[in-house]
């Protein structure tokens, strides 16, 4: 029987992984949405997949520290970030870009770059040197003096993004983050992900499977919080068969893999 095997249980014993999460509990209100979950992501882009209500973004939240895990272990960047760890030197070396962010409209887009950068405690000498960067790397430098409200919905996601890096993270958590995008900016979106992932653990929550496919090296599939499934895009399109339901491989794949952790939880 095909059993789900999570990085952890694999690795050598002296890697030191970027994120750990073992046997992960995290509760949203009374829900269980993260359910005894064992992860390891070290450097590189993994695609985070799942159904709706799967537990994707509650996981995202406890990763980035916003929500406290209700059991388990989770390390970051080899700190230990349960119980009462003081998180502020994690969160330095944080990226994190909710599905849904709060801004200030009246804002310029270098105006909230900076702002967040301020908040990850950038050093003041480095501040308009690392923002001008971010911006650029996301496309926005011919719009940095833009106020926020007056932006397309595809450029307060780039926006976004660009806050989300501005600290050059070494863990960067991207909830959703090709939403709003036309599909030019989406192929630039994935050439920067493939040049953040050279250098940086980059989670990346996506319903779009083509995007997993194009920029990811490592799929994790997650469904009714917990770990299903966990390898390259290559081994995922191969899971499936013709009758699985999809119009590509590695969407037959997702299906099939997706068929079979249900049958399990069910036996």
């Amino acid at each position: 029987m095909m059993r789900a095997v999570s990085a952890a249980e694999t690795a050598p014993p002296t890697y030191t992984w970027a994120v750990q999460a073992q046997d992960l509990v995290v509760r949203a209100g009374r829900h269980l949405a993260v359910d005894r979950l064992s992860l390891a992501l070290g450097t590189g882009v993994h695609g985070l997949l799942g159904p709706n209500g799967a537990g994707k973004t509650t996981l995202m939240r406890a990763l980035a520290t916003v929500i406290k895990p209700a059991g388990g272990r989770l390390t970051l960047l080899g700190q230990e970030v349960t119980g009462r760890a003081d998180l502020r030197g994690v969160r330095r070396q944080l990226g994190y870009l909710p599905q849904h962010f709060g801004y200030y409209p009246r804002f310029t887009v270098r105006e909230f770059v900076e702002y967040l950068a301020w908040l990850k405690e950038l050093p003041k000498a480095e501040v308009p040197g690392a923002v001008q960067r971010a911006v650029e790397r996301v496309g926005l430098a011919d719009r940095a003096d833009s106020k926020l409200k007056t932006l397309s919905g595809g450029m307060l996601r780039r926006a976004g993004i660009a806050q989300a890096i501005v600290n050059d993270p070494e863990v960067l958590l991207l909830d959703e983050p090709t939403v709003g995008l036309d599909p030019e900016q989406r192929m630039s979106f994935r050439d920067l992900l493939r040049d953040l992932g050279q250098d940086t653990c980059v989670l990346v929550s996506t319903h779009l499977v083509e995007d997993v496919a194009a920029a990811c090296t490592e799929v994790v599939l997650v469904d009714q919080g917990r770990l299903a499934w966990q390898g390259a895009p290559a081994q995922l399109a191969e899971q499936g068969g013709q009758g699985d339901a999809g119009d590509s491989a590695i969407e037959r794949g997702y299906s099939a893999l997706l068929r079979v952790h249900r049958g399990r939880a069910a036996a």
